[in-house]
C-alpha cells in the first residue's frame, strides 16, 4: 500500500483525489500497488470540499507523518512551499509537486536535498503535456538544440482572439478573466513571469543551466495591439507569447516575450488555451508536444502519473536530467548579446522630416531596415510600422531610448521580436 498526502486540497488537489478513487483498478494494475490518499491540507478547513479524506490546515500534519509515503505539493508560492518539501525530503518522502515559482527559484538545491528519494514535477510545465520525461528520458540521446513553447494558455488565448477577431487588448483580458483563464491580477501570466518559471525548468533538464528570473529576459503582451496585429497579417505573421532556449556554441540563450512567428510554422498554428512544444534534438530533429497546459483535471493527470512511476520503482529518474554534471558546463548568454529580427510601432507627429531621423538612428547602431508601412490616419499623429534585419539586443535597446527621446515621438515605441526556425 502506498499512501499519499496532498497539500493543496483545491480544485487540483481535488482532481487528485478524485483520479486515484475513480481510477483505482486501473491504476493499481499499471503500478503493482494500491495506492490511496491518506490526508490533505487546506487553508480553511471551514470551507467544504468534495473529498472524503482526513483535512487538517497544517502542512507538518502530512510531511512528519510516519505512514505517508508520497507527499503531493499543490500550495503554491516559492518560499513557505520550499521549506515543506524540504522538510518531506529530509524526513525521506518522495515529492510530487506543480509548483514551478518553487522549482525556478530552488530546483537545485531541491536535487541536491533529494538525492536518492523521488522528487517528480512533470505537472509543472505544460500541464498535461509529458513534456519533463519526453526531455529527460525520450530525447535523453540528444543534444538539445532549441526548445520553443506556448507556455502560457492564457496569453495564446488572448492573442488567438486578437488575430481571429480583431478583439482589443483591454477587452479580451477582461473576458478571459471572466472565462476564469486569468486571475483578477493577471501580471504574472500576461508579463511572462509563468511561461518563465516553465522555461528555467525546461533548460536546467535540457542544458544544465542553472538561472533566476532575474537573470533572463522576460516580456510580456501587454503592449501588443491590433496596429501590430494587421502588420503581422500583412507579411505572414501570427504572433505568440514564446519562451525561447537556443544553444549557440557553448551558450544558451533564454528569452520569454511576444514574437511575430510566420503562420506556416506548426508552433503558430496552435490557437486558444492550448499549449505547444517544440523540441530540436540533434539526431531526431524536431518534436512537438501538444495539449492542455491548465486545468484541474490536465494538471492532476500529470501529478497521478509521477505517483504511478515512484510506486512502481520508489525511484525517479535524475531529477534534472543529469546523474552526474554535464562536461564542458554551457553557460548563460547574456540578455544583451542576444540576436534577433525587430519589428517596431512608432507613433510620430505627422512633419516633414520625420523619417529620415529615424533612419539615421538606426543606421548610427548599424541595423538595417527591411520594411516600413505607414497606415492611414486621420489626425496629426502616425503609427511607423518597421521591421529589420537581425541585430544584436544591446543595440536595439539603444535604439529604442533614442527614438523616445526624439521630440516628435508620442510614447516609447514597441518592439516585438521576430523569430524564425
Amino acid at each position: 500500500m502506498i499512501r499519499v498526502g496532498v497539500i493543496g486540497v483545491g480544485v487540483v488537489g481535488a482532481s487528485v483525489v478524485k483520479i486515484l478513487h475513480d481510477n483505482q483498478a486501473m491504476i493499481t494494475a499499471r503500478s503493482g500497488k494500491q495506492i490511496c490518499v491518506k490526508s490533505g491540507v487546506v487553508k480553511n478547513l471551514s470551507k467544504q470540499r468534495d473529498v472524503n479524506i482526513v483535512l487538517s490546515d497544517n502542512p507538518y500534519d502530512i510531511v512528519n507523518d510516519p505512514e505517508i509515503d508520497i507527499v503531493v505539493e499543490l500550495m503554491g508560492g516559492v518560499e513557505e512551499p520550499f521549506k515543506v518539501v524540504k522538510k518531506a525530503l529530509q524526513n525521506g518522502k518522495a515529492v510530487v509537486t506543480a509548483n514551478k515559482a518553487l522549482l525556478a527559484y530552488h530546483r537545485y538545491e531541491l536535487q541536491d536535498i533529494a538525492k536518492d528519494n523521488a522528487f517528480e514535477y512533470e505537472a509543472s510545465v505544460a500541464g498535461g503535456i509529458p513534456i519533463i520525461n519526453a526531455l529527460r528520458e525520450g530525447l535523453s540521446a540528444n543534444h538539445i538544440e532549441s526548445i520553443r513553447g506556448i507556455m502560457n494558455g492564457t496569453c495564446n488565448y488572448m492573442l488567438s482572439k486578437m488575430m481571429d477577431e480583431g478583439v482589443a487588448f483591454d477587452a479580451i483580458l477582461k473576458e478571459a478573466q471572466e472565462l476564469g483563464y486569468a486571475e483578477a491580477d493577471p501580471t504574472f501570466d500576461i508579463g511572462g513571469f509563468d511561461a518563465a518559471h516553465k522555461l528555467l525548468i525546461l533548460a536546467s533538464i535540457a542544458y544544465g543551466i542553472d538561472a533566476k528570473p532575474e537573470d533572463i529576459l522576460i516580456e510580456g503582451i501587454e503592449h501588443v495591439t491590433q496596429d501590430d496585429i494587421a502588420f503581422a497579417k500583412e507579411f505572414g505573421y501570427s504572433i505568440k507569447l514564446l519562451g525561447i532556449a537556443a544553444r549557440s556554441g557553448n551558450e544558451v540563450e533564454l528569452r520569454v516575450h511576444a514574437c511575430l512567428i510566420k503562420q506556416e510554422e506548426m508552433i503558430a498554428k496552435i490557437d486558444g488555451v492550448m499549449n505547444g512544444i517544440s523540441v530540436v534534438g540533434n539526431y531526431v530533429g524536431e518534436t512537438l508536444y501538444y495539449g492542455p497546459g491548465a486545468g484541474g483535471d490536465a494538471t492532476a493527470s500529470a501529478i497521478v502519473a509521477n505517483i504511478i512511476d515512484i510506486a512502481r520503482s520508489g525511484k525517479s529518474a535524475p531529477m534534472l536530467g543529469f546523474n552526474k554534471p554535464l562536461e564542458g558546463a554551457l553557460k548563460l548568454k547574456a540578455k544583451d548579446a542576444i540576436t534577433s529580427r525587430y519589428y517596431l510601432r512608432i507613433s510620430v507627429q505627422d512633419r516633414p522630416g520625420v523619417l529620415a531621423q529615424i533612419a539615421t538612428i538606426f543606421g548610427t547602431h548599424n541595423i538595417s531596415i527591411e520594411t516600413m508601412i505607414q497606415p492611414p490616419c486621420e489626425d496629426e499623429y502616425a503609427n511607423l510600422l518597421l521591421s529589420t534585419h537581425k541585430a544584436q539586443e544591446r543595440n536595439m535597446q539603444q535604439v529604442m531610448s533614442e527614438l523616445e527621446a526624439l521630440d516628435f515621438v508620442i510614447e516609447r515605441p514597441a518592439m516585438i521580436r521576430i523569430v524564425s526556425s
